[in-house]
């Protein structure tokens, strides 16, 4: 608003109400709905030639004075325009209808995404995870943590090499990081003790579930001179907290657009550990084979447990089996390692824990799994000239949003989803 209370707003046409003497035009942007009232006698005449053939999702400038006293409840403003400026006029055939007045499919919507984001719980969906990625980044950055960027194109796979994307790198193949955990665990090793890494990773697997995404996001943490995986618990369940107290204090608005109640979790959040955790959901009804990993009916079963016993909806499961886990986690004995996941009611967060450190019992573990250390040389190696005890974690950030907001798909916590069909737009 200027000296003399005029104010410029714009915005995409929402609706459009002619009465004669009289036109309202509601213009939407990310911030506010305002009603533009237009009155044959006291408007200038040009404004409803200006708007006589503006269409739903067309695209004008306004500048005007603000009606202090607002009559119309479903807007945030009212402003009597002096002038309109058309920017870009909308096509009357929209293939989806940012006013939802006519529903459509998750399929239709990702398919013509740009305009299924014009819808305002749309929007809030990723204002409210651009908070929660705020408030997660400063507790790091205030705990000593340092940002990081490590690869996205890696010259062998990380973990199974049949769920990489494979693609052409000059005269050779390289394929697209599944996570960044070894190039993490390089750079603690490097010297950097407490570093945190916020990127895209991707996975080549042919999964159809409302919980996976070919191509997702993770805020990755590893920090040096732990003393057990306990230490990074602790540092997982603050930054999940710190991240939801930020939503909570900025997006007051968008949680109540999308009907979500949100609290800040209790810490420290309850934990699980094999082989209790047969004993756990034998009671449930559930048999799960000695030494073997649980599914993902086991995870909603534990959830259930978990909130009854502690009424949380975040867990840790800790000490999984070491062969159903990768090489480079730390055993605490031949059967158990110290391999942690964060659920949150009832769906896998995040893979962590401590990992093994010492050179020697890292070639042993390599061969344990029955792989060829010279493949792995490129990371092994280093651990030869001086490594400390060090973990982490990487939390999927869809996956987060998907829960905290009670989403049916995670593909509504992405922008543009990429998944086994859909590579566009």
């Amino acid at each position: 608003m200027d000296k003399e209370g005029r104010v410029k707003v714009h915005g995409w046409v929402s609706e459009i109400r002619d009465l004669g003497k009289i036109r309202f035009i509601v213009i939407r942007n990310w911030r506010e709905k305002v009603q533009l009232t237009l009155k044959r006698g006291t408007s200038p005449s040009n404004l409803f030639e200006i708007t006589e053939k503006l269409t739903q999702e067309s695209v004008v400038e306004a500048e005007g004075t603000e009606v202090k006293e607002k009559k119309a409840k479903a807007v945030d403003r009212e402003v009597l325009p002096e002038s309109i400026k058309v920017l870009s006029i909308s096509s009357s055939k929209l293939p989806l209808d940012p006013n939802w007045k006519v529903p459509a499919l998750l399929p239709t919507r990702l398919d013509n995404r740009p305009l299924d984001l014009r819808r305002p719980e749309v929007q809030a969906i990723f204002k409210i995870e651009a908070s929660l990625i705020s408030g997660m980044e400063e507790w790091l950055r205030d705990h000593g943590f340092l940002r990081v960027f490590t690869p996205a194109i890696i010259g062998a796979a990380s973990e199974s090499g049949a769920e990489v994307f494979k693609v052409r790198y000059f005269d050779r193949e390289a394929y697209l990081r599944q996570d960044p955990q070894l190039h993490r665990q390089l750079t603690v090793i490097g010297g950097l003790e407490k570093i945190y890494d916020l990127g895209v990773n991707w996975r080549a697997e042919l999964s159809h579930t409302p919980r996976h995404l070919s191509e997702f996001r993770s805020m990755a943490v590893e920090m040096g001179f732990i003393s057990s995986e306990l230490d990074t618990m602790r540092v997982e369940e603050e930054l999940i907290k710190a991240g939801i107290k930020r939503v909570l204090e900025e997006r007051e608005r968008e949680l109540e657009l999308l009907n979500v109640e949100l609290e800040v979790p209790k810490t420290p959040f309850p934990e699980l550990r094999f082989p209790k955790i047969y004993d756990i959901l034998e009671e449930m009804g559930k048999e799960i084979e000695y030494g073997e990993e649980y599914d993902t009916e086991s995870e909603r079963l534990l959830w259930n447990y978990v909130k009854e016993e502690y009424n949380s909806d975040f867990f840790f499961v800790n000490r999984f089996p070491f062969k159903v886990k990768p090489f480079y986690v730390m055993k605490e004995d031949d059967t158990w390692a110290r391999s942690v996941d964060l659920l949150y009611k009832g769906l896998e967060l995040s893979s962590g824990g401590q990992r093994e450190h010492r050179y020697e019992v890292l070639i042993s573990q390599i061969l344990e799994k029955g792989m060829n250390p010279k493949n792995l040389e490129w990371f092994t190696k280093f651990f030869a000239y001086g490594a400390p005890p060090h973990g982490g974690f990487a939390i999927g950030i869809e996956r987060l949003v998907m829960k905290m907001l009670n989403l049916s798909n995670i593909k509504e916590a992405a922008l543009f989803p990429r998944d086994p069909e859909r590579v566009l737009p």
